[in-house]
């Protein structure tokens, strides 16, 4: 049952990996096409880069999931080496990536709302003037289809998955 784990350990790291790969080969044509929108607009696109918002692979676009799946790799090793800190660390980390994928996957259907309510924070006019749905969707329809939904959806499928399947073989070891 640990092989399975440390198995859905490795496919979970994958899918994490498969973030910051697939944004930093279609990242700079999703800033374009955002960028694009915004002049539509009549918005200068520099606004999104003084705010912090990224396409690209950079900063915890990278960091996050790159440091997600050493984790998992680590704990694949551990659970395939039979040491028993790998069941322990397992029981820990696996729910708290089960509970975190939940929230990136709140954070992906609700991106339009969260973003117009941080746009409203900052309480800039032009931010203010920004037709969020438009623009993420023409970054979005800048990625490849089988990035949105397709990836995403396999990613979500692999990580809630594979984790309930860890569990389970935590529980049966």
């Amino acid at each position: 049952m640990m092989t399975a784990a440390a198995v859905a350990q490795l496919l979970i790291a994958l899918a994490f990996v498969s973030i910051p790969l697939v944004r930093h080969r279609y990242g700079a044509a999703a800033k374009a096409a955002a960028d694009a929108a915004l002049t539509r607009q009549g918005v200068r696109p520099a606004v999104l880069e003084e705010n912090g918002m990224r396409f690209d692979a950079g900063g915890h676009e990278t960091w996050a999931p790159v440091g997600i799946a050493l984790v998992m790799t680590t704990l694949a090793a551990l659970n395939l080496a039979g040491n028993d800190w790998g069941r322990t660390l397992s029981w820990i980390i696996q729910v708290l990536v089960l509970l975190g994928n939940g929230a990136i996957l709140y954070s992906n259907l609700t991106a339009a709302k969260s973003i117009r309510a941080a746009f409203a924070r900052k309480a800039d006019p032009e931010l203010a003037r920004i037709d969020v749905e438009r623009f993420l969707a023409a970054a979005e329809n800048a990625f490849p289809r089988w990035v949105m939904p397709y990836l995403q959806n396999l990613r979500h499928v692999i990580v809630f998955g594979g984790s309930i399947l860890v569990l389970i073989a935590l529980l049966a070891a």
